[in-house]
């Protein structure tokens, strides 16, 4: 007798406790992601106006202690510091995902985590490309357009006012988690210079002692600030970018209850991750927007001189065109060519649209910009004009493709809704 082959439907419904937490997560982000948005506004106004030193001078103002390398800009502590929460957060919902999330499964996890591959090599490759010619200096910014901010995403999406099917949105979540991921490796191992052996190996005192404790499930922050702190300056010391500290400290963190009695029922993953995601989102990613994103345009010459550099081509180029393409053709390359199969509610121009939308970057490609080409660079310059303007036609281009499809959608977020048997669980999750 022939065995009946086994299909995966990708973009299927996941459970209703993970659909409640996605939603919670992205209705977060989408807040976040508008006060981002007004950040780089009021940045790029001030950097451009009559008091545009008084803005180049409160980012260059340095304060902090030289000894203990920690005398930084304000600009630098954003990037430096600030953003190390928002990495911590990135290093929760990573170690989520994949022990308790949509990555556990490996058949449900194979298509985000292609798509997220695909969409970090096809615009890395396309900005090679455009850079092979001039000086090799410009290459260094290779990583720039590989990140998506999935903020700045969901802001477009509120703006348009789309009613992506949960699986949807379930799959850009996990798209940008990933691709986070991969936003991590590449800055510690490309863009960590000057390498202190003992300073890491010091780093590793507090991380340790920080990972007891909450493996322990102690939550006191009297305890725990002190000692990723500590964790923060030395890796910081160290060379490596303290980016990365936040990310390990995440790791750290358990995401299941110990099952003790009287112990809180949700991890301690969660716990962080609902108090420190408003703070995330709400301020340290503008504040760092704030601070990364004003440029001086120099009015028409200036803004030619920008969008005719190699760097500023490629990065463009990269995000409108390489994210669409490496997003949806490994997604499409995936399920032709194994036994998955799209789910019945979800369109190939929905992913279209979605691949399209992944070529916003913004907060990381920012970051990544000023590691490749210092603060203050004529590239970086250009590359935050380019950053600015391969996001911007990215989400206009795929608010025409969503928007034509927001009819199906709200059809489709009317049926995810609807609770016809009153137990507060909507129908589509009691479905067998």
């Amino acid at each position: 007798m022939a065995k009946q082959s086994m299909t995966t439907t990708v973009f299927s419904r996941s459970s209703y406790p993970e659909y409640r937490r996605i939603l919670s997560i992205l209705r977060t982000e989408t807040v976040g992601g508008a006060l981002l948005l007004g950040a780089t506004v009021i940045a790029l106004i001030w950097a451009n106006s009559p008091a545009a030193d008084g803005y180049f001078a409160l980012r260059d103002l340095k304060i902090g202690y030289e000894p203990w390398h920690l005398q930084l800009s304000l600009g630098h502590w954003a990037s430096d510091g600030l953003l190390a929460v928002f990495f911590f957060l990135a290093g929760l919902e990573l170690k989520r995902e994949f022990v308790a999330g949509e990555l556990r499964k490996p058949a449900r996890a194979v298509v985000p985590v292609a798509a997220a591959v695909g969409g970090v090599l096809i615009p890395a490759l396309i900005y090679v490309l455009f850079n092979l010619g001039s000086a090799s200096e410009t290459v260094k910014g290779w990583a720039i357009p590989t990140a998506t901010d999935i903020a700045f995403a969901l802001a477009v999406l509120a703006v348009i006012n789309t009613h992506l099917p949960a699986a949807l949105r379930t799959f850009l979540l996990t798209l940008a988690v990933v691709d986070d991921l991969i936003a991590i490796g590449i800055i510690a191992f490309f863009y960590s210079t000057g390498i202190q052996p003992l300073m890491l190996l010091a780093a590793l005192v507090p991380l340790a002692l920080f990972t007891f404790l909450v493996q322990k499930r102690i939550r006191s922050w009297y305890l725990l600030l002190p000692l990723a702190v500590a964790t923060w300056g030395l890796v910081h010391a160290s060379g490596i970018h303290a980016t990365v500290a936040g990310v390990l400290l995440g790791f750290a963190v358990p995401v299941f209850n110990s099952g003790r009695r009287g112990e809180p029922a949700e991890g301690l993953a969660e716990h962080f991750e609902h108090r420190l995601r408003p703070f995330s989102a709400g301020f340290a990613v503008p504040v760092f927007a704030f601070f990364s994103a004003g440029v001086a345009l120099g009015g028409f010459d200036g803004m030619r001189a920008a969008l005719t550099d190699p760097v500023a081509v490629g990065i463009v180029a990269a995000l409108v065109l390489g994210k669409a393409i490496g997003v949806f053709g490994t997604t499409f390359l995936v399920t032709k060519t194994t036994r998955a199969s799209l789910d019945s509610s979800i369109a190939w121009i929905d992913l279209f649209g979605l691949a399209l939308l992944a070529g916003i970057g913004f907060t990381v490609s920012l970051l990544i910009g000023e590691l490749s080409f210092g603060t203050g660079s004529a590239h970086n310059d250009h590359a935050k004009v380019a950053i600015l303007a391969g996001s911007l036609t990215a989400a206009l281009l795929a608010a025409v493709v969503l928007r034509a499809r927001n009819r199906r959608y709200r059809l489709v977020q009317a049926e995810e809704q609807r609770d016809d048997d009153g137990d507060g669980v909507p129908d589509v999750f009691n479905r067998a």
